[in-house]
Order: C-alpha cells, then structure tokens, then sequence
C-alpha cells in the first residue's frame, strides 16, 4: 500500500481543528511523509478571505461568524481539497489526495469571487507566478507563448499593441485618441497605457487571461478580453525569496520579494526585479551592439486589517527602463507606382550608399540616428475590502504615470534622411472602482459597480530632415530638390494634448435556476468625452522666399493645427446560460454586444490637394461589437482538462490604423473600417498521463477579415497610385494568424538536493502560428511568414530551499520576423521587428 501512494505521489493532509478563538478554523497541513507544507493556500469558498500556512505547516482563518461553509485548501502540485465545515470541532480529519495536474482545480477571482477555472462560464486561461517564472515568461510578450489566442506587437514600448482573437488595438503605431480593445488590471487597477505591457512581472501570483467582451465584470469596458494580474500580497508571517538568472548576451536578472508582519494588525511585501542584457543587433556605424534590456522595478505593499471585516492595502510601485534597444532592420525592398527616380535602390544609388547587409538576418545595422526608448510607469493604489452582509464592498482607488522618452531612425539607414524623430509623452491616469459582489438570496448572487477614470497625455515632438532628404522627398525632376541647405536641419514641431474621461455603472447577476442550469444577465451604461488639441509648427531649413522653394518645403512638411471635442454614450449588456450537465460537463452560451468608445486623431492628419486638414477624419466613431460564444468545459477522465470553445465576433466602424505616406503625419492616424468579422474555435488540454508526465497544449483557429472596408489606405507596393485609397473588403486583418497554438510536456520524479525535497524536471514547450499579413492593406511584402519555436528546461525544484534551472529559448535558433512595418514616407523600404535568437542560461532560486 505504501509502494502505490509513493508511486502515484499521494499527498496526506492532517487537518487538526481546536476552538482556540470562538471563530477561528485552525488546523495543519503536512505532507505524505508528515513533512509542513509552507504557503499553502486556504480560502473560505465564495469569499476573498484567505490565509497560507506557515513554515511548520499551520494556518488559521477566520470564518467571520458564518457557518455552515466550505474551506478551499491548495497547494501547487496537488488535487485542491474541499472540506465542509458545519460547526467548529476538535476532530481531526484526515484527508487523502492524489497528486495531479494543478489546472484541473485552479481558482480565478475574476467573477469578484473565488471560484474553480472549470466552473467558470468564461473562456479563460490562467498561468500561476510560477508556471510563468519556470517559463522564462517575465513580460505579457512572452505569455502569448503560453496562450496562442494572445497576440502581442511592440515596434517600441509605446507602439505596442495587444490583441485577443485577433482584435483589440489596432495593429501598427499607436495613437492616444483610441481606447485599447484589451484590458489590463493588476490587482484591480485599470492601466491605461498599452506599454505597460512590455514591463517585466514583479511578484506576479496569478495571471488570469479572459477571452471576449468584459464589461459586466470589470470597470473599464473591452471588446477582445482582458488580464487579471494578482500579486502575491503581504503576509503576517515572515518569509523571503531570491532569484538569479544568467544567460548569454550576458543576460542577467534578479528578483527578490521579502514580507512579514510590522506590527499585529499591520504586514508588508516589498519586491523587486532587475533585467539586463546586452544587444542582439550590432550596429556598425558604432561598433556597439543595441537592443539592449535594462529594466528595473520595485513595488511595495502594506495590508492593514483594522478589524475581522476589514482589509485595507496600499500600494505603490514605479518601473523604469533604460534600453539602446527596439532598432529594426532593413527587411526588403518593395518596388513601388513611383517614377523609376522615386525607387529606393535608385535613390540611394544616387547617394552612393549601401546597406550594411541585405539579410536583416545577420542583425546588422549603420543607424545614424540614436536610437532610445526610455520609459518611467508607476503609481500608487488603495484598496479596501469590507464585508456587508453576505458580500463585500470594494473601492479600489489609484493614480498612475507613465513618462515616454524616445529617439528613433525611422529611415532605418545609415542616412540622413530623419536627423532626429521622437515624439515624448507624458501621461496621468485617476481611477476609482466600487463594487459589491455578494450572496442576494439562496439562487441569486451577483456583482454591481461604478467606475470612473480620467486621463491625459501630452506629447512635445520633433521630426528634423538630414542632408539626405531631399533625395527621397523628391517628387519631381526639378533641380531646386538639390538647393544646398534647402531641408537640412527642417523639421516639425509637435505639441498634442488629450484628456479622456469615462464614468460608467456596470452589473452582472447570477440566477440558479436550478443546481445546475444557471442564467447570467450583465448590463453596463458609459459616459465618454474626449477633447485633443494639436499644433505642428515648421521650423529651420534654408531661409527664403522664393515660392517655388517654398513649395517643396511644403511637399514635406507643412504647418497643421486644429482641435476636436466629442462625447459618447452607450448602453451595453450580455447574457449568458449556463449549465452543468455533469460534474464533468459544462457547458455555456453568450451573447455580448459591446462596444470601443468614440476616438478622436491627436497624431496629425493626411492633407487634401490643397494641404489643409481633413478635417472629417478628426474624430472616429466608436466600435459596435456583437459577439457569440459557445463553450464547453470538461474533465474526459481524470486528471485531466479539455476544453472547447467556439466563437464569432462581428464589428461594425471598427478602429483601424492607417500608416500615411505623408511624413508629416509623424504616428499615422486613425480611421472606421466599415465592418470585420473574426470567428474561430479554441482548444485548451492539459492531461497527467502518469505520476510523471503531464502534458498541456491549446490550438486556436481565428479567421480574422474586413468584411467591408472601401476607403483603406494602399498597400506599399501601390503608393504612388492614382488613386489615395483601395477597397480591401474580404482580405485579412492585420496581424491575425488562422492557426497558433502551443504544446508543452514536464517529466519529472521525487528528489532530493542539498537536503531539500523536491522534484526533478526535464520540460519542453513549443509554440507556433501560421502566416499574418503586418499591414492595414495586405501586402505582399508585408507578410510575416509562420514560425515554430521551442523551450527547454532541466533542474530541481522545491517548495522551500534552493531550487536550479537550466533553460534554453528558441533552441533551434529560428530565424522569424515579430513584425514588418515601412519606413517613413514609404519609399520601398520596409524593416522587421527580429524575434530573438537563440539564449541559454542557469537560474537559482531560493525560499525562506
């Protein structure tokens, strides 16, 4: 008997209550071999309250009064326990589980309650800190890895973008007068800011990834899905961890988290994380590599329990990253509808220049313009949670920053074409969230809330003309292009200004028909009014007054001012049945018709024939979103999971990027595809196939397209068409792949090291995505082609002590593009964002 539980890894949990205090469960947990088991999770169901174990495997929790009730009790590894508590006993009891895939019975709060994944009418992936941390996946970049649904496209911190299913930020530069499809929340505070994104993890204990409209649920409305990040929170009892990563490329990272009681009602957490690593692009116009990291973060928490029903949690965190990074290299050349003399290879023929290689694969450039991308987020948040009747009533305020401080070389030669190009910006976010979720009567329980949210950015640019300019702005064969000094040192000044204000009430009820057959209605009013001011004022050049030179200034850049104010209401809602056909069968439909908010262009605008404005494009419609779902969620036999689900998204005005071949149009701007469609279905496995070997996987089919877009901007290939737009209706969405999808398996066994117990492990992960068009107008230049990529790993690890990783990503050193974008003016040239190459490496990690 003994031989089976150790070969099947049981697990025995002596649960040891006593009336210590007349409301208090306490109890132990250990282990099969009676060895404490530290920080396990104990959670009173359907509520927030929550306590772990201590170092000799002690816990207690207090149940507030209310009885009879059901206690969670997790550990990562094991099967979670369920135990019901009718009235507090000195019995002890005596529990036995098996060991087996933790995602099986992994809970989400993103309900307003803790809840198992399984249970949940909602197509949600949740990665833990850990599974993150032992993936090498220290940024929402490398989680798309974990869950193909996710897509992430960064040409720089502030260009990045975040989509669902193939939806949610439009896919190229960013402009600030659109709001993301995608939210993003950590620990309940709305970031506003889609660069936050790129940052690394700090502390990260539970990464919950929602699929579809949210707007019943969370305070900011999204169409795509949004991230419920929670970070482990301060503890009474003392406890550390230390981290060290070094890889290749001189990788190093550190992260470190200490917390502890300050005083009885009073604990803390501080945590910090620190990335380095040198460039994987040599630059030979300085014979330094760039695309460096060098990231840094700290956050800091203080939770005070002024009584039994009150939580009370501040927190402040500020990151900063300082990298000579996110320079692109010259991809391809894209013969254009220009004359032969408006080419790229003609252009720089003329300027007897050659690229330093025409393989952007060997990773080299001759960029002459600095490239920079330094960024300051942070903030400050209060939250406090107290418990009215059978609910709690949550207000979560919070105030936050981001500093954007760029250079970039947006010709992306060695020529003088841009001398300078960087537009920095400076953001403020207020937020306040107030909720109550809660029990109403015995079949109704339900969330209810306010939000509120008030922002603004400014940015003060400068675009400045180099010596080469007047070769690829030329546009006619007139000699005057090649006065000296004629767009030497000429640029634009940039001074743009938004302030955004959403105010809304939102709420969701859960109605139990009956035990299984459940219907969850959610409604949601919004308030939104945008205001943008832009301003962009010419300066330098050759000082003169003939016309015709004028003119040809004025061919590349012009003066531009106007203003936009606009406001929008909206009454959204969904509806979602539920039911449980089995204790292994759920299965769920939805309708959820969504919506983006109105937008407003704060990046400049394309001109007409007579270089004024147009105006008409100044502010953009909102996103009306009708979305169906059908999922099903199961467990085929045990120890495992395999989930299905179908959906079928249909917007109409859809915000949409466009890339102007005016360089004055210095970020793009905006502009409504009439309709797209995106439908598809989702796979997510995971299986212990013995006490060895588990395996997950997820597959994700996405056929993304624009039902209807008549007016979008040209592909590259046709700039310089009689024509300014092209009817691009039934063609496929940027950035949306028909097929990704990840598969990974762990081998592992019990094992000791340095005295420690623990497992040992060999794992490897894979991920892949088929082919995406990288342009708002396919182009055939402009597709990225499909990529497979492979991780692997090998160590120890354990619960408490020392645990050592050996990992490598990208092992095969696959060649692949994350992105192709053209460069300003769209001359021909096109550049690619390069995945990275191989990197291998050791971490060691230590807990207290």
């Amino acid at each position: 008997m003994k031989t089976s539980i150790k070969n099947i890894f049981t697990t025995v949990l002596f649960l040891t209550f006593s009336i210590a205090f007349a409301q208090n469960i306490e109890g132990v947990v250990t282990n099969s071999e009676n060895q404490p088991l530290l920080a396990a999770n104990i959670v009173i169901k359907g509520t927030t309250i929550s306590t772990i174990s201590d170092e000799n495997g002690k816990f207690s929790i207090d149940t507030k009064g209310k009885l009879p009730l059901t206690i969670l009790v997790q550990y990562i590894g094991y099967k979670t326990l369920e135990i019901e508590v009718t009235a507090i006993t000195t019995i002890p009891v005596q529990v036995i589980l098996v060991e087996e895939n933790q995602l099986v019975e992994v809970v989400v709060s993103s309900r307003r309650r803790i809840e198992k994944v399984q249970d949940v009418p909602i197509a949600v992936s949740v990665i833990t800190g850990k599974q993150a941390e032992q993936a090498g996946a220290f940024n929402v970049n490398r989680i798309k890895e974990l869950v193909p649904s996710v897509q992430l496209y960064s040409s720089n911190p502030r260009n990045t973008g975040i989509n669902i299913r193939s939806l949610g930020s439009p896919f190229g530069l960013t402009n600030d007068g659109i709001d993301p499809g995608v939210g993003f929340y950590v620990d309940g505070v709305y970031y506003a800011r889609p660069a936050a994104t790129t940052l690394d993890f700090i502390d990260v204990e539970q990464i919950e990834v929602l699929r579809g409209p949210q707007g019943s649920l969370f305070g900011k409305n999204t169409t795509s899905g949004a991230f419920n990040i929670t970070t482990r929170k301060p503890s009474f009892k003392s406890g550390a961890d230390f981290e060290v990563s070094y890889g290749n490329y001189a990788f190093l990272q550190a992260k470190a988290s200490i917390t502890g009681a300050i005083s009885k009602k009073l604990a803390g957490r501080i945590s910090f994380s620190g990335t380095q690593r040198d460039g994987l692009i040599d630059n030979v116009a300085t014979g330094r590599a760039t695309n460096t990291l060098n990231n840094q973060g700290i956050r800091g928490q203080l939770l005070y329990t002024p009584s039994e029903i009150t939580n009370i949690l501040f927190a402040a965190d500020i990151t900063t990253q300082r990298p000579d990074g996110y320079a692109q290299v010259v991809a391809g050349v894209a013969p254009t509808k220009r004359a032969a003399y408006r080419q790229f290879d003609a252009i720089i023929k003329d300027l007897n220049y050659q690229l330093p290689s025409q393989n952007a694969f060997d990773r080299k450039i001759d960029h002459d313009t600095p490239w920079r991308s330094g960024q300051d987020l942070g903030g400050l948040s209060l939250t406090i949670d107290t418990k009215i009747g059978n609910g709690t009533l949550t207000s979560t305020t919070a105030w936050r920053f981001w500093n954007w401080d760029p250079s970039n070389d947006r010709d992306f030669t060695g020529l003088q074409v841009l001398a300078k190009s960087q537009n920095p910006t400076r953001q403020t976010q207020t937020t306040q969230e107030v909720r109550f979720a809660g029990q109403v009567t015995s079949t109704l329980s339900g969330v209810v809330g306010a939000f509120f949210i008030d922002q603004t950015s400014t940015t003060n640019g400068t675009e400045e003309s180099g010596n080469a300019q007047r070769r690829f702005s030329q546009s006619t064969t007139s000699n005057q292009w090649s006065t000296p000094g004629l767009f030497e040192g000429y640029g634009i000044k940039t001074d743009a200004s938004i302030r955004s204000s959403s105010a809304a009430v939102f709420g969701q009820l859960d109605w139990a028909i009956t035990e299984r057959l459940h219907i969850l209605p959610g409604v949601r009013y919004n308030f939104d009014k945008k205001d943008a001011d832009y301003k962009r004022t010419t300066y330098g050049g050759l000082q003169t007054t003939d016309p015709a030179l004028l003119a040809l200034k004025k061919l590349v850049y012009t003066d531009q001012a106007f203003t936009s104010s606009t406001d929008n209401t909206d009454f959204s809602g969904n509806l979602t049945i539920s039911f449980k056909a089995t204790d292994k069968i759920n299965v769920y439909a939805t309708y959820a018709k969504s919506y983006k908010p109105v937008g407003v262009n704060v990046a400049g605008l394309p001109s007409n024939s007579a270089g004024l404005p147009l105006l008409e494009l100044a502010v953009i419609k909102p996103e009306k979103v009708n979305h169906y779902e059908l999922g099903v969620k199961t467990s085929p036999f045990k120890n495992s999971i395999f989930n299905l689900t179908f959906f079928n998204t249909d917007i109409t005005d859809f915000q949409t990027n466009v890339q102007a071949a005016e360089l004055g149009v210095n970020r793009g701007y905006l502009a409504n595809a009439d309709k797209v469609q995106v439908k598809g279905a989702e796979l997510d496995a995971s299986f212990v196939i013995s006490s060895h070997l588990t395996i997950n996987g997820a597959v994700t089919y996405a056929d993304g397209k624009y039902v209807k877009f008549t007016n979008a901007p040209l592909p590259l290939e046709e700039t310089g068409s009689a024509v300014s737009f092209k009817d691009v209706s039934g063609s496929a969405l940027p950035g949306a792949s028909k097929w990704a999808g990840s598969l990974g398996g762990e081998l592992s066994d019990q094992a000791r090291f340095f005295g420690n117990s623990g497992k040992i492990f060999l794992a490897i992960d894979s991920y892949a995505r088929s082919e995406f068009s990288s342009s708002p107008s396919a182009s055939k230049y402009l597709v990225v082609d499909g990529y497979a990529l492979f991780n692997a790993r090998l160590g120890f690890r354990a619960t408490e002590g020392l645990s050592v990783q050996f990992w490598g990503r990208n092992i095969f050193d696959k060649d692949y593009y994350e992105q192709l974008l053209p460069a300003g003016g769209n001359t021909g040239q096109y550049a690619g964002v390069l995945g990275d190459q191989r990197t291998y490496g050791i971490t060691l990690k230590y807990v207290l």
